[in-house]
């Protein structure tokens, strides 16, 4: 007999996810991940975008990349928070309000008149939607038991990762056939669809209001003190020469200081906004560390590409999307793959073949050459999303089936946070590593320049005697020669930059293989017992 509830207004039967019918549990499912799907899409929405944005609102070029920052830094804090705010509110009323706040923040970042009040708008969307991203792995689980659950990671998957590849794609088309507002804008019928079909078909659990009055603020404080401030260091720092500048060294202190508070609060709080308990298990452990590489992985590639092909090859908005879009279709495929083997094969041998493939894929990538475009990309992108569901889908099992109720919840909230956490430092990362190796190369091409210092003279020579054509000025004809023969250097020095950064995180993702053989796995289609939602 179902349990009961006492509550104003009488007694209500508690939900039971598991007993309800499977078309209901598909239709819930369903809206709870196009509205993961819409929150994770607009990370990368932008990515293509940014110099449409950038002159639109007249912003400078150190001001723009907040508005992809400001969304992944408040999306940083709300994902381990969301967990709580389930228990208080109930999944339904918390992911309702979320796809709701999500759409109207939308509109105002569409509506944005300045970059201060997008940077502003950006948070604000971030933080609402990050609610959206750890709930539908919980409910997941909650609402399926073996074959059918074992499709969860794999769907969760590809959204997962589908959607901030297809970002930049999807922002691109977009802002070349209408304009870059309405990267926003398409956010408003789906995010109020989604509104409005969660509060009508998703009833999973029961809220505990009590909890608010509970809650340890110092404890929310501290987490959301130590992950903006950790954002930001890994935002600025490549611009700023990291701890060289005292803004940021004082933000890695602030960061410093509040992750050891929210520790000691996670541990000895009565109400915790947070339980690291999931971090017992050995296994999650793992599979977080796997899932911190991977987030770096995706991440980082989805945000070289459209900087190496605005930068060094001059695409456009619609040229960028198109040309990234093929890494999706690789996915799409290896997800039906990645499937099938999570039931039949030791997740370990998959997440090491994952991580080869992946690496293999960045392989091939630095080997980018100046005149690289969709058809030389091809290739590398197609085996970059062939190879990166065989790293996740696994990783999802491993993390996620040991656990139950509450604790599946928190699980969940801490899994997604080493993925985006994985982003958020594999963009800061590479950012330098770009700075710096081209840098470098740009001072190696000067030294081989002044060795052969005759053929350089000769080179700039011919290339005035050209521009002379256009101008019957001498002077102005050398001033020309010299300024393009300076941006060819510099296009083949950031390439060749492109090429070292390519190569150090193929190198990354060998490196990982060293965890594979550590990491106990259940075997492939064990499961867990049913998930109490109550």
């Amino acid at each position: 007999m179902a349990a009961i509830e006492i509550a104003k207004g009488g007694e209500r039967p508690l939900p039971n996810p598991a007993a309800l019918p499977t078309s209901r549990k598909y239709l819930i499912f369903g809206v709870l991940a196009f509205g993961q799907f819409m929150a994770l899409l607009d990370i990368q929405i932008v990515a293509a975008s940014l110099n449409d944005v950038q002159a639109g609102l007249s912003a400078g070029p150190d001001e723009i990349s907040w508005v992809q920052t400001a969304y992944l830094m408040a999306e940083l804090v709300m994902i381990p928070f969301s967990a709580f705010l389930a228990q208080a509110m109930s999944t339904r009323w918390l992911f309702a309000l979320s796809a709701g706040l999500f759409t109207l923040s939308s509109v105002a970042c569409g509506m944005a008149w300045n970059i201060e009040s997008m940077i502003i708008f950006r948070a604000i969307q971030g933080f609402v939607g990050g609610a959206m991203v750890p709930s539908v792995f919980a409910v997941g689980f909650t609402l399926f038991e073996g074959k059918q659950r074992a499709m969860i990671p794999a769907i969760l998957g590809i959204v997962s990762v589908l959607a901030p590849t297809l970002g930049p794609t999807v922002g691109g088309i977009i802002t070349d056939t209408i304009d870059w507002r309405w990267i926003f804008f398409i956010n408003v019928v789906p995010g109020a669809a989604v509104t409005v079909l969660t509060i009508l078909v998703v009833d999973v659990d029961r809220g505990d209001r009590a909890m608010f009055g509970r809650i340890d603020w110092s404890h929310l404080a501290a987490m959301a003190l130590a992950l903006a401030c950790l954002q930001y260091v890994l935002e600025e720092g490549p611009r700023k020469d990291w701890f060289g500048d005292p803004q940021i060294v004082m933000a890695a202190w602030f960061s410093v200081v509040a992750f050891a508070l929210f520790i000691e609060r996670s541990f000895f709080s009565q109400n915790p906004i947070v339980r690291l308990s999931p971090f017992r298990n050995p296994t999650f452990a793992f599979a977080c560390v796997f899932n911190l590489v991977i987030g770096f992985g995706i991440y980082a590639s989805t945000y070289l590409l459209p900087v190496f092909l605005g930068r060094v090859r001059g695409f456009n908005s619609l040229e960028i999307g198109t040309t990234v879009f093929v890494v999706g279709g690789g996915q799409l495929i290896s997800t039906i793959i990645a499937a099938r083997l999570a039931n039949t094969v030791d997740r370990r041998i998959l997440i090491a073949i994952g991580l080869s493939g992946f690496a293999f894929s960045l392989w091939l990538t630095a080997h980018i050459g100046s005149n690289w475009g969709f058809g030389e990309l091809f290739v590398p992108q197609a085996v970059r999303g062939l190879f990166i569901m065989l790293c996740i889908v696994p990783s999802v099992n491993m993390a996620l089936s040991g656990f139950a109720g509450q604790e599946l919840r928190y699980a969940s909230g801490l899994f997604n946070l080493m993925r985006n956490l994985g982003g958020a430092i594999g963009i800061a990362t590479v950012n330098t590593w770009l700075q710096d190796n081209a840098r470098i190369a740009a001072l190696r091409f000067g030294e081989g320049l002044s060795v052969n210092g005759r053929n350089a003279q000769d080179a700039t020579a011919e290339l005035a005697r050209r521009f002379a054509a256009v101008t019957p000025d001498p002077d102005r004809a050398m001033a020309m020669a010299q300024a393009t023969l300076g941006r060819l250097v510099g296009r083949e020095a950031l390439t060749l930059a492109f090429d070292d950064v390519f190569l150090v995180m193929a190198v990354v993702f060998l490196a990982a293989l060293v965890m594979v053989p550590f990491a106990k796995s259940p075997l492939p289609g064990d499961t867990v017992p049913p998930v109490d939602a109550h």
